[in-house]
């Protein structure tokens, strides 16, 4: 496939891919599906921990919060972090340090939406 010009731009989380992605199989009806289609069908399968309303409205909530960029709010929505240890290890390219106060609200933001 060759791509001529990006004519939009969009971060999305793996359930909203997930949905996307379920969109293009009943569009298609029964058709034979190209193998780049089935890889990420395959992988939006194994990584959507939820759906994609309910990480719709996380990245919302975490994108309340100071020092939240949204690449970082769709990698958490992403991976549904635990612990404060998962989320320093999304932090860790930032030029910043979270306090722990920063990261208990955000857990408990994750927490909250699951």
């Amino acid at each position: 496939m060759i791509v001529k010009k990006v004519l939009y731009e969009e971060l999305i989380t793996i359930p909203e891919a997930k949905e996307i992605l379920d969109r293009v199989i009943a569009d298609r009806d029964g058709e034979e599906l190209g193998y780049e289609l089935r890889k990420a069908i395959r992988h939006v399968n194994a990584f959507a921990k939820t759906d994609a309303e309910k990480s719709r409205a996380l990245v919302k909530n975490l994108l309340e919060l100071e020092k939240m960029k949204p690449e970082i709010a769709n990698r958490i929505a992403d991976i549904l972090p635990r612990t404060r240890d998962e989320l320093r290890s999304i932090y860790a390219k930032e030029r910043f340090i979270l306090e722990t106060d920063d990261l208990d609200r955000m857990l408990d933001i994750v927490a909250d939406s699951t």
